[in-house]
């Protein structure tokens, strides 16, 4: 089992995370960025559903214990390659030719919750995780691409209440905001997610096209306003 696992299901692609938590380090960031390669270029997948493999935990976001001694022994170059590796993938994420769909099966955390919302859709468990941007207690500041990608799946006035209190939204509050399409039973979680993959069987050129367009701010953000953020060495953290 590798970091990454990936299964075919007629035109759909099922990626599993495995990586425990799923926490971001250039390991799991550079496997994550070759399975999402090998399903655009050796299979003719149009739906790409990602899972994770953890029992309660979708993805916990920056591997904190990975980065934080690299800040703090100085190493800035390493630091500043690895938020290019991660813009990377938020940036695949949000241009990948083939609607792409997230199954929270557990809780999305940090980072965690704003890789899920470069997706084009959530589905989430409904007994157990929850959904929280916990940065304002960490004091880590988001950079303008995660903003972007926020700001597309999350209702405004909630954003604002996420960031400023650090609140975590269960399941159903996820779906009565509209952030996730549909909150499950885990028993359900990908029954329910595979059949809405399954029944979107779209080209993946006009889905390359409508990202293009609907998503241009964030490209914008990630290709341009972040690379002052990232140069400046100034990360917040440790």
């Amino acid at each position: 089992m590798g970091l990454v696992d990936i299964a075919i299901d007629e035109h759909v692609a099922i990626l599993a995370l495995n990586d425990g938590e799923n926490r971001f380090n250039p390991d799991f960031l550079n496997a994550f960025l070759g399975a999402l390669d090998e399903v655009e270029r050796q299979t003719e997948a149009v739906t790409v559903v990602v899972k994770g493999n953890h029992e309660k935990i979708f993805s916990n976001g920056i591997d904190l214990e990975w980065l934080v001694p690299i800040i703090q022994r100085g190493d800035i170059e390493t630091a500043k390659g690895f938020f290019y590796l991660l813009n990377r993938l938020l940036l695949r994420l949000s241009t990948y030719p083939a609607v792409t769909i997230a199954a929270l099966t557990g809780h999305a955390f940090a980072g965690g919750a704003i890789m899920s919302c470069a997706f084009d859709f959530r589905f989430m468990r409904a007994d157990r995780g929850f959904f929280c941007l916990p940065e304002v207690d960490l004091g880590i500041p988001f950079l303008p691409g995660m903003n972007a990608i926020l700001n597309k799946a999350i209702p405004r006035h909630v954003l604002e209440d996420m960031q400023y209190t650090g609140c975590r939204l269960t399941a159903d509050q996820c779906a009565a905001h509209h952030i996730v399409r549909q909150a499950c039973p885990i028993d359900t979680l990908m029954e329910t997610t595979l059949a809405f993959a399954q029944s979107l069987n779209k080209k993946r050129a006009i889905i390359r096209e409508l990202k293009r367009r609907l998503n241009r701010e964030i490209v914008h953000a990630i290709e341009v306003q972040d690379i002052p953020f990232i140069e400046s060495g100034q990360f917040n953290i440790g």
